[in-house]
């Protein structure tokens, strides 16, 4: 007898999504920062016809359904039940007490105008006290703090916040996204292994244990879907894994995708596809917001670093190519100017070979704005993990990765870095849900029937 295990195909049947019913709860920490401020602002605006939302997978994307000679391609929006925009609710922390309006008008990023047209609505919303420790983010120093004795304590106070948030809002559903700053470079520890262990940590006051890492727990906690937009570690260990599956909690992060990574991930899968070699690539940028003003601190800068260089690894598999990608030097810098703002500027040259091994060069200038890019990460991310929360999927949430720098995967599993393949496995993710056949761009049928 066989004792094979006869692998479970996978079901176009359509899966069940609870509707979109009511307000759903957008919880921000680092609500007063540009990335946070500028999606606020950015939904409000939208919402009172100021603008568009360039850069919204969920809001201008389109998705194709069975082939070509078929000619349907609704909006994504049209074709998966999606919350509307009108019926997210904002709440969040931060080390500074400004609140939406203030803060936006400081980050500099959308202009002054536009700001005083949402100024009544963004007035009405103001951060909570924060979790935070300069041993963590050592450059800021913000005074609009939670105390606790234990890290335990400041997690209680944390999901007491988000329960007292739905109640007096309510709001039917929660996500949160983390939008503050990059901490410390921190490894996995055993303190991470199991939930005892973790809420052990948190009780004991734990080193390992950074204030993101408290935000996930309680949002796990209050049974909000979880997204880590900084590259620091956070709900990516295994006891917050193991908390998110137990109470079918989604998780998706880490490190939102937007400016010269971006561009590796469109550049580098383009050069592999030809076969084309690689013996460098050298990325450096200039900034001046608060991320800049953080990632100037050599440890946390070593977070960041982390994680934008793991990605030409693993785009690129030098194992699987190694005459092509062996011996590729990778460098990364990123230097804090203040002048520039949220106006980053990102320079890479890449030194490539082709055939006989003869050498060329790509040189790439990015002047690109954070968080014009990141804003519209945060909304698809909201949207979608809500979707998944409400089809019932839980833990790690691969097919998000499109988003990220550092994606989450499961454990045996390579992340995939490479934007195309991220957005075919999003979209085909789509119509796995809504049971609509999966494409594989084969195209074989259509020759066959002529």
């Amino acid at each position: 007898m066989s004792t094979t295990k006869k692998k479970k195909s996978i079901s176009t049947k359509k899966k069940r999504i609870a509707p979109p019913k009511g307000k759903l709860g957008v919880l921000l920490p680092g609500m007063s920062g540009a990335v946070s401020t500028t999606f606020i602002a950015g939904v409000e605006a939208i919402k009172k016809g100021l603008g568009k939302p360039v850069g919204s997978l969920t809001q201008m994307g389109r998705i194709r359904l069975g082939k070509r000679t078929d000619k349907k391609s609704p909006l994504i929006k049209e074709f998966i039940p999606l919350c509307e925009l009108d019926d997210l609710v904002f709440a969040g922390w931060d080390i500074y007490k400004d609140d939406c309006y203030e803060a936006c008008l400081k980050a500099g990023v959308l202009e002054k105008e536009l700001v005083e047209e949402l100024k009544d609505t963004l007035k009405q919303t103001s951060p909570m006290p924060a979790v935070f420790s300069r041993k963590y983010v050592k450059n800021l120093n913000g005074k609009h703090l939670k105390s606790g004795k234990t890290k335990m304590d400041l997690a209680r106070q944390l999901i007491g916040d988000i329960k007292n948030f739905k109640k007096q809002s309510g709001v039917d559903r929660l996500v949160m996204v983390w939008c503050g700053s990059t901490e410390v470079y921190i490894q996995a520890a055993a303190v991470h292994s199991s939930i005892k262990s973790f809420e052990d940590g948190l009780k004991n006051n734990h080193p390992s244990i950074a204030p993101s890492m408290i935000y996930a727990y309680a949002a796990i906690k209050c049974g909000a879907a979880y997204a880590n937009g900084a590259p620091n570690l956070s709900a990516d260990v295994p006891a917050l894994i193991k908390l998110a599956k137990k109470n079918n909690v989604p998780l998706a992060g880490k490190d939102f995708k937007t400016g010269q990574t971006l561009m590796k991930t469109i550049l580098g899968p383009g050069l592999k596809s030809r076969m084309i070699g690689l013996s460098g690539w050298f990325s450096t940028n200039i900034l001046g917001n608060r991320d800049g003003e953080v990632l100037d601190d050599p440890y946390s800068f070593k977070t960041k670093e982390e994680s934008k260089l793991s990605v030409l690894e693993h785009l690129f598999q030098p194992d699987l190519y190694p005459d092509l990608y062996s011996d590729v030097y990778h460098k990364v810098r990123i230097n804090y100017y203040p002048p520039r703002g949220d106006a980053k500027e990102a320079w890479d040259n890449i030194d490539i070979f082709g055939w006989l091994g003869y050498p060329m060069q790509i040189k790439v200038n990015f002047l690109c704005r954070d968080s014009i890019l990141a804003a519209p990460i945060v909304l698809d991310l909201v949207l979608f993990l809500d979707l998944a929360q409400r089809t019932g999927f839980d833990g790690i949430q691969e097919w998000l990765s499109f988003y990220f720098k550092s994606p989450m995967y499961a454990e045996g599993l390579y992340p995939e870095h490479d934007v195309f393949i991220q957005l075919m496995k999003l979209k085909n993710t789509l119509r796995y849900i809504k049971g609509e056949e999966l494409i594989t761009h084969l195209g074989l049928d259509y020759y066959n029937l002529m």
